[in-house]
């Protein structure tokens, strides 16, 4: 009979210390979910777990730097990058300006009320003293010449695209994928889409298939905007309208949103419509025989917004504004 409770007093001890064992396995994983580290895969290529104790993410951008990102950067500076990150709910600790910050990209000023300018060239001395967690570059000509090494040492830098005119789409959802927001940028332009295809049949029933143009007067020279870049992405291929020839033919030979346009060529435009972006007072070039005869001005068909206007710029807020413009001037 002894020897028998004494086995069973064995046994109840092993299961007591196996219990103790067990409950210890458990509180080491609530204490893991209670500080919000996990193992899952964030952004392209999937964090380590050496990073992700660090508070970090390891993305690699445009030109294959493997970047440590903030789990939750604070402080961002993305220079002409605060359409998309505004588009996120994020707000930069500076923004992008030239003309010592008099010029600033005027369409966000809603959302960038009080956010200090910064340079558009990116002083290092400037940068630095925004004490920065994460600074993204819009394209690799930003760090040109060991740039990229010298805003590395004041912050992570992610270059976000190789060229200088990228696709805006894809250069939300890459900024998007630094925050670890894609769900968020899916949305905005799930909504943008739908706010864009709704626009086009509403204006293709207004207009048909009547030619329209986008113009920019600066400095009495007028600039005509690329087919397939800027509010001529939007105009043309989101919105369906009709190429005016001139605008096709100036296309295949540039890279840039905006091309100077003679006066010469100007007299080819037959353009049924016309978005002018007027950056002038009072300019004579409006008055010249050559503007009064292309068919839009003629029709009266010229909407004219300054230069505070988003026609300028790109990304889904400023294109949505575009989008409301268009509504407004071409569906009656």
């Amino acid at each position: 009979m002894k020897s028998y409770k004494k086995s069973w007093l064995i046994v109840l001890v092993t299961m007591f210390l196996l219990f103790l064992v067990a409950c210890g396995d458990g509180g080491e994983t609530d204490s893991t979910e209670a500080t919000g580290e996990d193992n899952e895969d964030t952004a392209t290529p999937a964090t380590d777990s050496e990073t992700e104790e660090q508070g970090t993410r390891t993305v690699t951008d445009a030109m294959g730097n493997e970047v440590e990102v903030p789990a939750k950067p604070e402080r961002v500076i993305g220079s002409y990058l605060e359409d998309y990150l505004i588009a996120l709910g994020i707000e930069p600790v500076a923004q992008w300006s030239v003309r010592d910050g008099e010029d600033v990209q005027d369409y966000l000023q809603d959302d960038l009320e009080g956010v200090p300018t910064i340079p558009s060239e990116l002083p290092y001395e400037a940068v630095t003293s925004f004490d920065p967690d994460l600074i993204l570059m819009d394209s690799a000509s930003m760090v040109e010449d060991n740039k990229y090494n010298q805003y590395n040492k004041i912050a992570p830098t992610f270059v976000v695209g190789t060229e200088e005119n990228n696709d805006w789409r894809e250069k939300f959802q890459i900024i998007a994928e630094v925050f670890g927001m894609e769900e968020k940028a899916e949305e905005v332009l799930a909504e943008y889409d739908t706010k864009a295809e709704e626009a086009k049949e509403q204006i293709q029933a207004s207009i048909g298939d009547e030619s329209v143009a986008a113009l920019w007067l600066f400095a009495d020279t007028f600039y005509i905007v690329s087919e397939n870049l800027s509010s001529g992405d939007l105009l043309y291929n989101e919105l369906g309208l009709t190429t005016p020839s001139v605008v096709s033919e100036i296309s295949e030979t540039t890279t840039a949103n905006w091309s100077e346009i003679s006066l010469e060529k100007l007299a080819e435009l037959e353009a049924d419509h016309i978005f002018l972006v007027n950056s002038e007072d009072g300019s004579s070039v409006l008055e010249d025989p050559i503007w009064q005869n292309i068919p839009a001005v003629q029709k009266d068909n010229i909407y004219e917004y300054d230069r505070s206007a988003s026609w300028l710029y790109g990304g889904p807020i400023a294109n949505s504004q575009m989008i409301d413009d268009a509504l407004e001037s071409l569906v009656e």
